[in-house]
């Protein structure tokens, strides 16, 4: 198979060729140069913003299987592109997320209405909030290849090696300094995300059967807990870490934002907690999803993280993930947080 990711460099790009390039496939990547491709595959650079920064896949610069995009600003990006490489390449593999349904985001037993998507959102546009600005990504796709030959992937909480996103490695990086920890309860809390290189994976199994449409990519519902999670980070870095189970009342009360100031964790029994982890992927695990260990995902972000020195990427049109250490002392040290005395060995995920 002979690929094109445009992109290719960081996080989920990245993913998908260091997979296609393990299935033996020809990988061809379009980028602005900023970061080192993976060795292996054929470099192509541009800037898809600036004028002519498409002019490196013009014709002549060949012909594709599939198209992998994971553009997340204007659409207009990838209207460019799509409308480029029609007739260049048999599929557009768009990779959008689950942000393009209009709030709340459907779940797992939601109500058979539930599923309507943002409006406002156009192929052509420029830069408008993240959800529009991934519609129209996806109305760019289908409008350049049609349904049959887009493939829309609406992806949940993404994490693993080369997340620029700020989550998993905040959590690393906060419990390696050790100390007592705000851990966000209940422990036993259920969460759903996937680890970049399972949707990556499963990516490449959807272009080799053909698929098309929309579909809702993420772990299956209960897929790891908190509590696995942040025993997990305890346990590969080795820290003397005490993690202080605290009650979501607590951090709410504190003026933590969930999901964004302690990354992952969204209060159980809210609208954002079953928009963001009771999501339902059976059409995906019936297409052949498979999703590794939390472990693995963990150990093998921390291994990455310190080959970087410890301090991951960020994008720089991402929000700033963690707690403000004055704050977590604060709540700490008000009482917020039971020390946790679980037992660590034998914990599931292994």
């Amino acid at each position: 198979m002979r690929l094109l990711v445009l992109g290719g460099t960081e996080f989920v790009g990245r993913a998908v060729v260091e997979a296609a390039l393990g299935r033996g496939w020809e990988v061809t990547v379009f980028h602005r140069g900023r970061h080192q491709a993976p060795p292996g595959v054929r470099s192509l650079h541009g800037d898809r913003t600036a004028p002519d920064g498409l002019a490196e896949l013009a014709e002549g610069a060949g012909s594709w299987d599939a198209v992998v995009d994971t553009w997340s600003a204007e659409p207009r990006a990838v209207h460019a592109a799509a409308r480029l490489l029609r007739g260049r390449a048999a599929r557009y593999v768009y990779v959008s997320s689950r942000s393009v349904y209009a709030w709340p985001w459907p779940t797992l037993g939601g109500a058979a209405a539930a599923g309507a998507l943002v409006e406002g959102a156009a192929a052509d546009a420029g830069p408008t909030d993240y959800p529009r600005d991934k519609r129209g990504g996806e109305l760019a796709a289908v409008e350049a290849f049609g349904e049959r030959d887009s493939l829309l992937v609406r992806a949940g909480l993404i994490l693993g090696p080369y997340e620029n996103v700020g989550r998993l490695p905040w959590w690393l990086t906060r419990i390696a300094r050790g100390g007592p920890v705000l851990a966000p309860g209940p422990r036993e809390l259920p969460v759903q995300f996937i680890d970049a290189r399972d949707l990556a994976g499963w990516l490449l199994g959807a272009v080799e059967q053909s698929l098309s449409g929309p579909y809702d990519l993420v772990g299956p519902p209960g897929h790891s807990t908190m509590g696995e999670l942040l025993d997990l980070c305890v346990r590969v870095t080795g820290a003397e870490a005490e993690l202080r189970w605290t009650d979501p009342e607590t951090i709410l009360a504190a003026g933590i934002e969930p999901w964004t100031g302690l990354p992952v964790w969204a209060p159980p029994g809210t609208e954002l907690y079953d928009c963001v982890h009771r999501t339902d992927v059976s059409r995906a695990l019936a297409t052949g999803l498979v999703c590794r260990p939390a472990a693995q995902t963990v150990a093998d972000t921390w291994r990455w993280l310190t080959g970087l020195g410890g301090v991951a990427p960020l994008r720089p049109d991402r929000t700033v993930k963690g707690v403000d250490p004055e704050v977590e002392a604060k709540v700490l040290a008000g009482g917020g947080g039971v020390p946790d005395t679980t037992p660590q060995e034998g914990a599931s995920g292994q």
